[in-house]
């Protein structure tokens, strides 16, 4: 068990040191190797292991960013073992002080285990189950005692290194990750997981293998009930009358400022065609507000618009969500047409592209240059006509240079590119917008708002606003929800409280670059924001905001368009 405990402490997200009762060094992952070699620490105390030398401070030992706890491993008083995380989270040293110091390493680590989520079978070289955690028996229906200190052919007599990923890492001592799998368990109940089996080697010899199970029973349910009544509303026969999901059109974009009507009007030459698009903007920007405007001004507007999140799935369930599957392709499978399928002759939202895996990337690559999907399972190949859109929420050129994003497919889909700007940086369309949301929330809620009070207009200039356009929208639904039914304007005590401070700080930490700056960029940035505070305190009058600013009317009027704000 020792030795399997020392192969753990590699799967750690953090360096991890195991002491025994003499102090000496019994096993370190490779992130603490890394991090003292990286760190340099004083040559006040040597650790010897496996022939390297290894520099550790008592002293430092006891302070951050370290985190020191003694564990006892085994029944006697002199099997003490020392555990040393390094840069441990939060919740790691929440979890460490659970626990008395006589508690033993292995009760410790069996606690921990059995907190997870995910199942986790963990088996020696010779396949005997060593522990098997609560997750993996509401997964496979068996109890640990069931298992313990049996080999996996004792009670699966079937099992051999073809069918079992557990016995066929033992063989080869490779891993096998993200395997889909469907089963019916020990309580007849039908299973979807997704498991890794990983070798754990010391010394370059098979010590064990660990089995990582991810249950997706229940994301695979309501991914095939949405999957069936799409497939109700949309047949994939090749008809004229399939429904449009989309229901925004470029009217109701608002924003006035040169950057959002440059990315509108970039958008409305791209709906005239069938290219493919790539949007980029911040999350709440609007994305797919401009996807759906696309679709309904080209050709293709009744026809059907279907978006996909390709965050929210795994690749296996997602490659069978976008290309469809073949009954027999694997087990559980059925045949059903995959969105690209659904979506012939209309259009497909691909939202976060970046965030689908890259094996992936390359299949879409081929079905979007070939213009045929083959269903998993299945040689015979469909003909698709469906115009891609896709958007993503970080710099597609970051995500290149990050592995993220396959630079084939950037250039394959970005033959139409708009950039959506952060709320932050056309502050100028607040007034539009706020009087646009407080419209729709008067007619929902049933009240009779007129604007905002001074001091909100001031909170929301002030307010960075990371959700963008989506955070004001549900900022001032909160702030009607709170409001009195005789309330005329949404004041302070209706906004959420990380916004009611805003007035109490100094202006100037928001405004404070980071290491690297644009001097003269960002000194317009403040400029256009103090400009843009006084206009609304005084009700956009020019001659007391210049006043207030103690500038002439001219100058003013020429900052105001210089920065886009009449």
């Amino acid at each position: 068990m020792q030795k399997i405990i020392r192969e753990l402490l590699n799967q750690l997200k953090t360096g991890a040191l195991l002491f025994d009762e003499r102090n000496h060094l019994v096993a370190l992952n490779n992130l603490a190797k890394a991090y003292f070699k990286k760190e340099g620490k004083p040559l006040t105390h040597f650790v010897f292991f496996e022939k390297k030398w290894f520099n550790i401070s008592p002293t430092a030992l006891k302070n951050p960013p370290y985190f020191l706890k003694t564990l006892r491993l085994g029944k006697t008083s002199e099997s003490n073992y020392t555990l040393l995380l390094l840069k441990p989270q939060t919740e790691v040293t929440k979890l460490f002080e659970l626990f008395p110091a006589e508690e033993e390493l292995e009760q410790f680590l069996v606690f921990l285990l059995n907190l997870l989520n995910d199942g986790l079978h963990i088996v020696d070289k010779d396949s005997k189950t060593l522990f098997y955690n609560k997750a993996m028996t509401q997964i496979e229906g068996l109890l640990p005692e069931d298992l313990r200190d049996k080999k996996l052919t004792d009670l699966f007599p079937g099992l051999n290194h073809e069918n079992s990923t557990l016995l066929s890492v033992l063989k080869k001592k490779r891993p096998i990750l993200d395997k889909l799998q469907t089963y019916t368990n020990f309580k007849g109940r039908e299973i979807t997981s997704l498991n890794s089996s990983l070798p754990l080697l010391i010394e370059g010899k098979i010590a064990g293998a660990l089995e990582i199970a991810h249950n997706l029973t229940e994301l695979t349910r309501l991914n095939t009930k949405v999957m069936e009544l799409r497939a109700q509303v949309n047949p994939p026969a090749r008809t004229l009358n399939s429904e449009n999901h989309a229901s925004f059109t470029f009217k109701d974009l608002l924003g006035e400022h040169p950057s959002f009507q440059k990315a509108v009007a970039t958008a409305q030459k791209a709906a005239r065609t069938a290219s493919p698009v790539l949007i980029y903007g911040e999350t709440g920007t609007g994305k797919e507000l401009i996807a759906q405007s696309i679709h309904n001004e080209s050709p293709r507007a009744n026809k059907p618009f279907i978006a996909q999140n390709c965050a929210a799935l795994p690749e296996s369930l997602l490659e069978g969500l976008l290309f469809g599957t073949t009954k027999g392709s694997f087990t559980g499978a059925v045949d059903r047409p995959g969105l690209f399928e659904l979506a012939h002759q209309g259009t497909l939202l691909l939202d976060e592209i970046n965030s689908m895996p890259p094996n992936l990337q390359a299949k879409l690559l081929r079905v979007l240059q070939e213009g045929r999907v083959r269903r998993l399972g299945s040689e015979k190949e469909i003909v698709v006509d469906v115009r891609i859109i896709a958007t993503t929420n970080e710099n597609p050129l970051k995500a290149i240079a990050e592995g993220k994003f396959r630079e084939d497919l950037f250039y394959r889909l970005s033959v139409v590119n708009i950039t959506l700007p952060p709320l932050r940086e056309r502050a100028s369309d607040l007034p539009l917008l706020v009087r646009q949301f407080i419209s729709v929330f008067n007619r929902q809620f049933g009240l009779n708002i007129s604007g905002l009070t001074p001091d909100v207009w001031e909170t929301f200039y002030r307010h960075h606003w990371p959700g963008n356009v989506r955070e004001l929208k549900h900022v001032l639904e909160g702030a009607f929800v709170l409001a009195d039914e005789n309330a005329e304007k949404i004041a302070l005590e209706h906004l959420p409280w990380y916004l009611q401070n805003i007035l109490h700080q100094a202006i100037e930490p928001a405004f404070y670059p980071g290491d690297e700056v644009d001097l003269e960029q960002h000194l317009a940035q403040i400029e256009k924001r103090i400009i843009l505070t006084f206009l609304e305190k005084h009700q956009h009058n020019l001659s007391k905001t210049a006043r207030a600013l103690g500038i002439k009317r001219q100058l003013l009027q020429y900052k105001l368009k210089k920065y886009g704000l009449r």
